[in-house]
C-alpha cells in the first residue's frame, strides 16, 4: 500500500495503523474545500515559476474531474485513501501524471487540512447564522400574530406578573440574536488563511501566502506558521457558539413540553411536529421539543471533549488535532436539523391564548401592581410589600377573594382593586423593555431594525 509518506519506511502501514488512523469516512465532507484549495495552491506554484502554464493546465484540468466524480458520487477510493487530502492527490496523480505528483510540492497535510477545515467553517457557520435568522423571522412573525393575548409570566416555575405573548417570543429573538452574533464573529476570526504554513515552518520556496489568502478569498494570511498549523481556536469558538446556541434552543424545547401538556394546555402541537405512542392509543408526544433538549448536552460534551484535546498539544501540529474534525461536524448538523424542526413546530402550533389568559388572571398576578400603588402614594417599598403579601396571605387562609380584602384595606380601596380585573396587570408594564403592549411595540419595531442589519451582515 502507497502511502504520502512511504519514502522513509522499508514496508506498508500495518492493518491495524491505518484502522485506527484513518479520517475518511467523515472528513470526505471536506472535498470541496479540498478541490478550492488545491486549486490555489497550483495557481500559487504557477505563479512562483514552479509548474509551467501546461503542467498547471492539466494539474487543474485533473481537479476539475475529480470534482465531477467526488460530486457524482462515482470517485473509486482505494484502501489507501487515509484521508480526502490523500483521496484528491492520489486521484490527480493518476490523471495528470508527473504534474500531478507536483501538486503537493511546498504543501503540507498540515497546512492543507488547517486551510480546509477554515474553509468549511466559514461556510457552514454562515449557513447556522442564516438558519437562526429564519428562525428569528418566524418568531418575530408570531409576536405580531399574538397581539394583545398575554399568559403568565414565571420565575422559578411559579406565577409571576402577566406577560404580552409577543413579549415572550421576543425574549427567545434576543437570545438568538446575541447567538448569530457570536457565529458571525467566530467566522470572522476563522477567516484566515493557513496555506503556506507548511508543515510548521513554511517554505524555502517562493510561495506567497497572501496570494493564495486572496484567491481563496480569506481576510488576511496567517502571521506565524506555527501557529496556523496549530490553531484550532476557531473550531473550539465554533463549538461553543453552538453549544451555547443549542442551550437556548433546549430552553424553547422545555417550555414547548410544558405549555404543550394537558396541565398547562397553552400548545396544541401540529400533528405533523408530533409523534405517537406505541402503546398508548391517546398520546401526542413533543418528541421535537425533547430532543432539542436531549441534544443540548451532545452539543457541550462535544466542546468540552474538543478543549480536553487541545490543552496539552505542544506546538506545532500533533495527530491529536484529528479530532476536531467529527464534534464540529456533529454539532453543525444537529443544530441546523434542531433549528429547522423546532421552528416548523412552532410556526405550525396553536397557541392557546383563551387558556393563557385565564392561567394570567389570578388576582395574586397583580401583587406587585398592588405594592406599587401603595408606593404611588408614598408608601416605602417594602412596607407595601409587606401589606399585599399579609393580605394575599389572609385572601388564601381564609378564603376570601382578594379584591374584597383590598377594597375593604383602608390604604388601597377599590381604585386598587380594580387592578386585578383580568387584563388590566400587563397593560401597567410601561417601562423601556417592559412586557406592557407600548414598550413591546417598540421593541417589535427595534427587532425588527435588528433583523435587517443581520441579513447584511450575514
Amino acid at each position: 500500500m502507497s502511502t504520502l509518506w512511504h519514502g522513509r519506511f522499508q514496508g506498508g502501514p500495518a492493518d491495524e495503523l491505518m484502522a485506527f488512523t484513518v479520517s475518511l469516512p467523515y472528513d470526505q465532507r471536506l472535498w470541496p474545500d479540498d478541490i478550492a484549495g488545491s486549486r490555489a495552491h497550483v495557481s500559487g506554484l504557477l505563479r512562483a515559476g514552479i509548474l509551467t502554464v501546461e503542467e498547471a493546465d492539466q494539474v487543474m484540468g485533473a481537479l476539475d474531474d475529480v470534482a465531477d466524480e467526488l460530486g457524482a458520487d462515482t470517485f473509486a477510493f482505494v484502501p489507501s485513501d487515509e484521508d480526502i487530502h490523500t483521496a484528491v492527490e492520489r486521484r490527480v496523480t493518476e490523471l495528470a501524471g508527473p504534474a500531478g505528483a507536483k501538486l503537493h510540492t511546498g504543501r503540507s497535510r498540515n497546512d492543507q487540512v488547517a486551510t480546509d477545515l477554515r474553509l468549511f467553517t466559514r461556510r457552514a457557520l454562515t449557513q447556522v447564522a442564516t438558519r437562526v435568522h429564519e428562525f428569528q423571522v418566524s418568531l418575530a412573525e408570531l409576536a405580531v400574530e399574538a397581539g394583545d393575548a398575554y399568559l403568565p409570566g414565571y420565575t422559578h416555575l411559579q406565577h409571576a406578573q402577566p406577560v404580552l405573548l409577543a413579549h415572550h417570543f421576543l425574549a427567545h429573538g434576543w437570545a438568538l440574536g446575541r447567538d448569530l452574533d457570536r457565529l458571525l464573529a467566530t467566522r470572522e476570526r476563522a477567516d484566515v488563511s493557513p496555506l503556506g504554513a507548511g508543515a510548521l515552518a513554511g517554505s524555502s520556496l517562493p510561495l506567497d501566502p497572501a496570494h493564495t489568502a486572496e484567491l481563496l478569498g480569506f481576510a488576511a494570511p496567517f502571521a506565524n506558521s506555527l501557529d496556523a498549523v496549530s490553531d484550532r481556536d476557531f473550531v473550539a469558538e465554533a463549538l461553543f457558539d453552538l453549544a451555547l446556541l443549542g442551550v437556548h434552543l433546549s430552553r424553547i424545547g422545555e417550555e414547548v413540553v410544558l405549555w404543550s401538556s394537558e396541565e398547562f394546555g397553552f400548545l396544541t402541537l401540529d400533528d405533523g411536529y408530533s409523534t405517537g405512542s406505541s402503546m398508548l392509543p391517546q398520546k401526542k408526544n413533543p418528541d421535537i421539543a425533547e430532543l432539542a433538549r436531549g441534544r443540548s448536552g451532545r452539543l457541550i460534551g462535544n466542546l468540552t471533549g474538543l478543549l480536553a484535546t487541545l490543552k496539552g498539544l505542544p506546538l506545532a501540529y500533533n495527530r491529536d488535532l484529528q479530532e476536531d474534525k467529527e464534534p464540529l461536524f456533529d454539532s453543525i448538523d444537529q443544530v441546523l436539523l434542531a433549528l429547522s424542526a423546532l421552528r416548523g413546530l412552532l410556526t405550525t402550533a396553536r397557541f392557546q391564548t383563551a387558556r393563557m389568559q385565564e392561567a394570567a388572571d389570578a388576582p395574586s398576578a397583580s401583587a406587585t401592581d398592588l405594592a406599587e400603588f401603595l408606593v404611588g402614594a408614598g408608601t416605602p417599598f417594602r412596607e407595601a410589600h409587606a401589606i399585599v403579601g399579609g393580605l394575599v396571605r389572609d385572601s388564601i387562609q381564609r378564603r376570601v377573594p382578594l379584591a374584597d380584602l383590598v377594597e375593604a384595606h383602608p390604604d388601597l380601596g377599590a381604585e386598587a382593586a380594580a387592578l386585578l380585573a383580568p387584563g388590566v396587570a400587563v397593560t401597567r408594564r410601561t417601562t423601556a423593555g417592559g412586557a406592557g403592549p407600548a414598550p413591546v411595540a417598540r421593541q417589535l419595531a427595534q427587532f425588527r431594525e435588528l433583523l435587517e442589519s443581520d441579513r447584511q451582515r450575514i
